[in-house]
């Protein structure tokens, strides 16, 4: 393929691109097909000999869509919302035209510069407190991830790094692995699995702290562990607080968990996956008072704030602890700016040595959007989700299992687990939405995740109507199968 034959096919693609998107709503929101549905689909190996572009995008719709769940689609309230917009299209396709590896200033200096730029831009969105922001001279700074899990990752090695060099400094007859054994992690029982995953790989021992009846972590409840680990000879050293927990948006008190990290010496990162886009608000803003004590706190962008995957967004308060935990310097990847103090090389604050340029989605979303913009987009879906909890709470067959505050609500039948895993199944067998559910200690919840960007009112009432039918015709069944027992 030539650049002439690129400018025809780009174009086509884009208008395809383009189609897809428009007109979402009229495919079906999940998927026919049965594991191992694409292998008989395509040739058992790779052509000796090239095939023409028009062959592979005849396959699209014929072997590729068949097998996508729409994630764009306003049908889809899983999970949670994966951002799309299509400035953050055309940024990713001017990325991946640059193709540079920004792992360093000197690899590609506008790569780094933009995204430092950028995050100060995007912290002052959301008031972080200045400690975290880069500027012209600060000690902290922001930085793009992958995801949230890399975040936490990194945050957990960052700290247990700096807890073995202080360790080692005020008890020298402690070696490195004397010190490792003793270290603890901690999370809500509420936390991602990501944060466990985190300490699986970090070598380190995890504690879930357990969370109170609206699902968020105490001041006390910390405190009770930590003095209980403390007295047997254990070093608590990292806490990860969430902010809008995935099973039900819950969120950790970090006013009380704050003062106690610090007094600790527990590094405290701030796990804001989807709710942190909200704090963009004025009237959400209040949800994140706190950081302040936080060492480290991570959002996605690529979750609702029309940034597409991926773009995880992390500040640190002092960015000598992540380079410290991971600086190694080969000559060949050294430069003659690097001791300036003016240059940021983002392979010491991450775990892949490469990165693409994806400040650019933030950067062309920021601009055509503006604060505005992306604020009605949040307060839109979090309107749309009251009016989901509004249609649940007029149906005394149904109750809502905890505060909607943002864009999800944990409903369920009230009744046995089994008739709610019931009319989860005939919802997503009917395949005309999409939902997921999540256990609230013994309570099998449904969950409903406003997540589309082109999703409207029309979209909420049909869903309601679809689940209310369906629930009704399962207590129908129900109830005659429970007579005829």
């Amino acid at each position: 393929m030539d650049a002439a034959e690129f400018r025809k096919r780009g174009k086509e693609m884009v208008d395809y691109v383009a189609d897809y998107l428009e007109k979402i709503d009229k495919r079906q929101v999940f998927p026919d097909v049965e594991p191992g549905y694409l292998r008989p689909l395509i040739a058992d190996c790779a052509p000796q000999d090239p095939e023409s572009f028009e062959d592979i995008f005849k396959d699209i719709e014929k072997i590729i869509m068949p097998g996508v769940t729409h994630w764009h689609s306003p049908y889809f309230f899983a999970y949670f919302p994966a951002a799309s917009s299509f400035p953050a299209l055309l940024a990713d396709m001017l990325c991946g035209g640059i193709g540079c590896v920004g792992f360093s200033w000197a690899a590609s200096p506008a790569c780094t510069e933009l995204e430092t730029v950028m995050l100060d831009w995007l912290g002052k969105m959301i008031d972080l407190p200045q400690e975290f922001l880069a500027g012209k001279d600060g000690q902290g700074g922001g930085v793009i991830q992958g995801s949230a899990s890399e975040a936490t990752l990194i945050s957990l090695l960052a700290a247990r790094t700096k807890t073995i060099r202080r360790v080692q400094s005020e008890k020298p007859e402690l070696t490195e692995a004397e010190i490792m054994g003793r270290l603890v992690a901690y999370a809500s029982d509420q936390a991602h699995s990501s944060v466990e995953r985190a300490a699986l790989i970090g070598a380190v021992r995890i504690k879930n702290v357990p969370s109170d009846d609206t699902f968020s972590v105490s001041g006390s409840a910390l405190k009770k562990v930590l003095d209980e680990d403390t007295a047997a000879g254990l070093i608590p050293f990292f806490f990860c607080a969430t902010l809008g927990t995935t099973p039900c948006c819950s969120f950790d008190k970090l006013l009380e968990l704050g003062p106690i990290c610090n007094k600790e010496n527990i590094w405290m990162h701030i796990d804001a996956a989807y709710a942190g886009s909200a704090f963009i608000c004025p009237e959400f803003r209040h949800l994140l008072n706190g950081v302040e004590f936080a060492d480290s706190f991570n959002f996605n962008p690529h979750k609702w704030l029309l940034v597409n995957f991926d773009c995880s967004a992390m500040w640190v308060k002092k960015r000598s602890d992540l380079i410290g935990a991971f600086k190694l310097e080969p000559l060949y990847l050294q430069h003659h700016h690097q001791e300036s103090g003016l240059v940021t090389d983002y392979r010491h604050w991450q775990i892949p040595l490469g990165r693409r340029f994806r400040s650019l989605k933030l950067w062309f979303v920021l601009r055509m959007y503006g604060v505005r913009g992306l604020q009605e987009h949040i307060r839109k879906h979090v309107r749309l989700s009251h009016q989901f909890e509004h249609l649940v709470l007029q149906d005394e067959r149904f109750e809502i299992c905890a505060e909607v505050v943002l864009g999800l609500v944990c409903f369920r039948l009230k009744g046995s687990n089994e008739v709610n895993e019931a009319l989860l199944k005939s919802i997503n067998e009917a395949k005309k939405i999409h939902l997921v559910p999540c256990h609230l200690r013994e309570k099998f919840v449904l969950r409903f995740a406003i997540c589309s960007r082109t999703v409207e009112s029309t979209h909420i009432k049909f869903a309601w109507q679809h689940i209310s039918q369906l629930a009704t015709d399962l207590l129908k069944t129900w109830e005659q199968n429970h007579h005829q027992q």
